[in-house]
């Protein structure tokens, strides 16, 4: 697929977030090769500690010598500008996105803590992969067909989010003749222009921050838009407002689950506005889906997404406009054969699927004895069982 293109070096920024860096190789970069050659996810530095890295979701030493504080931050000071190392030095936190010679990318975030410095690194998969090899539920293709309304992808932070949404947005990138334009915190996957023509803003390096991309969305004629993250009320309300007038919205919410979704996009608006907003989500809310990245037992494939997938069909938009939320888990039960699926049903498929242990499945079920159920061929149902 496609690669990333090069930015020019050491790109200034006046805000408090920046650009991608590219600078000749430092000493930070055999850390980020080594990420590379490994397969993992993350790294962290700590004042007085051993490197670590994140390997198939599990935080490892990578050697056994403490690093100190002076070296964390000259080799970060390295790759950032003189204003992000003023920014940080002035806040005590700094986000921006570093990017090695052969073009493989970091998101990053130094931080201060107990007077010295931290760092969590993530690697960003240069390529865009597809729902098949990515093991998700390929009903998932089906959520890049709507033309218009909102599909939030929910789950904590490195639950495979931005992923997914890559993936779905390259799938409309590939079939539809049409604008898409993503505002992200940092960019995390470079789109080549296809059937589609996509224009990416970069917090802190296109716009000055999230009110003013906001702010001139609309007269940029998207089709469709992808918000990084929905992360307060006027991030959401603008995306609500986007649906509304007819764009497909992507975004990304911290949740666990559809039902918790719900509660958690409430929780953003005051009390006196969440019965609009509640309105609202009933007319446009087309699908929430919640990831969970398991280990896997192959070596090729160290994790694998466990979702929950809810679509938005009259059973489901009549639960959201007459606040029985906690019934919507139930819910999903009864509509797989409609591409919907619980957190319960998706570990089975997995199990028997050989891509995830039994006993990862049950330690991470919402409901043990019911995943024991359907693992014996028992479905549990909203109204009772069948076999």
């Amino acid at each position: 697929m496609q690669e990333p293109n090069t930015p020019p070096s050491n790109i200034e920024d006046d805000g408090a977030r920046s650009s991608v860096t590219v600078k000749p190789s430092v000493k930070i970069d055999k850390y980020f090769r080594a990420m590379c050659k490994h397969q993992a996810s993350d790294l962290h530095l700590k004042a007085d500690s051993p490197a670590k890295f994140r390997l198939k979701g599990a935080i490892r030493n990578i050697d056994s010598t403490p690093i100190p504080n002076d070296e964390i931050e000259a080799m970060m000071f390295q790759i950032m500008t003189e204003t992000q190392v003023a920014k940080y030095q002035e806040l005590g936190s700094m986000d921006f996105a570093y990017q090695l010679q052969e073009g493989d990318r970091f998101r990053i975030n130094i931080f201060r803590q107990r007077g010295k410095s931290s760092v969590a690194a993530r690697r960003i998969q240069r390529l865009i992969r597809n729902f098949e090899e990515l093991n998700l539920p390929p009903g998932l293709a089906k959520l890049t067909e709507y033309h218009q309304g909102l599909v939030l992808l929910a789950g904590i932070t490195g639950s495979g989010k931005s992923t997914t949404i890559a993936a779905m947005l390259e799938q409309i990138n590939q079939t539809r003749a049409c604008h898409i334009v993503t505002l992200e915190d940092p960019i995390e996957f470079l789109y080549d222009d296809k059937k589609a023509f996509v224009n990416q803003r970069e917090i802190g390096l296109d716009v000055d921050d999230f009110h003013n991309a906001l702010k001139y969305l609309m007269r940029e004629d998207p089709d469709v838009i992808l918000i990084g993250e929905l992360r307060d009320e006027e991030t959401f309300g603008a995306a609500l407002a986007a649906a509304e007038t007819g764009h497909l919205v992507f975004g990304t919410i911290h949740a666990s689950t559809a039902s918790s979704t719900i509660a958690r996009i409430l929780e953003l608006f005051p009390e006196d506005g969440r019965a609009l907003v509640r309105s609202s989500l009933v007319f446009n809310l087309q699908a929430v889906v919640c990831l969970k990245l398991l280990p896997g037992i192959h070596p090729d494939i160290p994790r694998v997404p466990c979702c929950e997938v809810m679509i938005c069909n009259s059973t489901i938009r009549k639960m959201i406009g007459d606040a029985r939320d906690n019934e919507i888990s139930n819910a999903l039960r009864s509509f797989h054969l409609e591409g919907m699926i619980d957190f319960t049903e998706s570990l089975r498929r997995l199990v028997e699927a050989e891509l995830i242990s039994v006993k990862t499945a049950y330690t991470v079920a919402p409901n043990p004895d019911e995943l024991k159920m359907r693992l014996k061929g028992i479905s549990v149902m909203a109204g009772g069982i069948i076999g």
